[in-house]
């Protein structure tokens, strides 16, 4: 996977894939209670829920018994759960909703298979009584949205680099451009300004940005997610394991994998480096391969933010 061309078409499949999704509006505001139609939509995996939220208001507006209401006061759930909105969509459908993800592995997608599933994901919208407590508010202009994805960028950009002089360095106009062309998925817009925070391929990053989403015990709530994050550097020693930050072309190194590196975080879920045994790991609705290496994943399968946001999957 080293081949450029590989991880840019990787890279424009993940893009280019989308999660048909069912929205209804929540009885409790509705006119008409369970009459009310639903709204269709296939949505792209890397794109975010406020971005669906003034076609979905205006769409329910004749429906609804607060017509004052606007559409940044709107929320989705999923089973009664508030969906976290600064988490993309196929993110939360992995965690949600993801069906048994094929066996193929994430970095051998098929470009020409880009919806997952046939059966919509079928959500509830609100636009009232905001969940305070599980999430934070939005806003009209949309600022509130833009800035946790910038924020994320930032912290993928420091492990990345050990400095988020990258992304601070942006012009206003591509740091904005950044998150305009992940709403739009405008996928050349995005590799134009996101080349600048990447090292070049025959520099290794520092640290490889990757957050694993861990299975809830059933007697847990689904909303409190939990997460498993550590520094990550893309070469280990080859005699002993331990995580170096070593060049590529250091003797005595060898790419840490997805295997290795859940073996090391969470060695009860994954007590084989090679083989899936009691859980997988899954990223853009695809099982990962164990010895895929971690830098190339991210390099290729990021979300927007440059986050790969793996959730791990109970076997059997």
């Amino acid at each position: 996977m080293d081949n450029p061309a590989s991880l840019a078409s990787v890279q424009q499949c993940i893009w280019e894939g989308r999660i048909p999704v069912e929205i209804a509006l929540a009885p409790s505001e509705s006119r008409s209670y369970d009459k009310t139609d639903t709204y269709m939509i296939s949505c792209p995996r890397i794109s975010y829920l406020p971005s669906l939220l003034p076609r979905v208001r205006a769409f329910f507006s004749s429906y609804l018994i607060e017509p004052a209401s606007r559409h940044h006061d709107g929320w989705f759930a999923f089973e009664g759960v508030p969906l976290k909105w600064h988490y993309p969509i196929g993110l939360l459908f992995d965690l949600y909703a993801g069906a048994d993800p094929a066996s193929k592995v994430g970095l051998g997608l098929d470009p020409s298979q880009h919806t997952e599933t046939s059966t919509p994901w079928r959500l509830t919208v609100h636009f009232s009584d905001w969940p305070s407590e599980d999430l934070v508010r939005l806003d009209e202009n949309g600022m509130v949205m833009n800035d946790a994805f910038i924020n994320s960028v930032k912290e993928a950009d420091f492990l990345r680099n050990g400095t988020a002089k990258g992304i601070m360095s942006l012009s206003k106009e591509d740091s904005s451009g950044l998150w305009k062309a992940v709403e739009e998925v405008d996928l050349s817009s995005f590799q134009r300004i996101s080349q600048v925070l990447l090292p070049p391929p025959s520099q290794p990053f520092r640290n490889v940005p990757i957050r694993i989403f861990l299975p809830l015990p059933p007697d847990e709530e689904a909303g409190l997610l939990k997460v498993v994050q550590s520094p990550l550097p893309p070469f280990i020693s080859n005699s002993t394991g331990v995580q170096s930050v070593s060049p590529r072309s250091s003797p005595g190194t060898q790419p840490q994998t997805i295997g290795g590196a859940l073996h090391a975080l969470l060695p009860n879920l994954f007590p084989s480096r090679r083989t899936p045994v009691l859980a997988k790991p899954v990223l853009h609705g695809a099982v990962l391969p164990m010895s895929a290496p971690i830098e190339e994943v991210v390099r290729c399968s990021a979300y927007g933010d440059g986050w790969a946001y793996v959730v791990v999957r109970m076997m059997g």
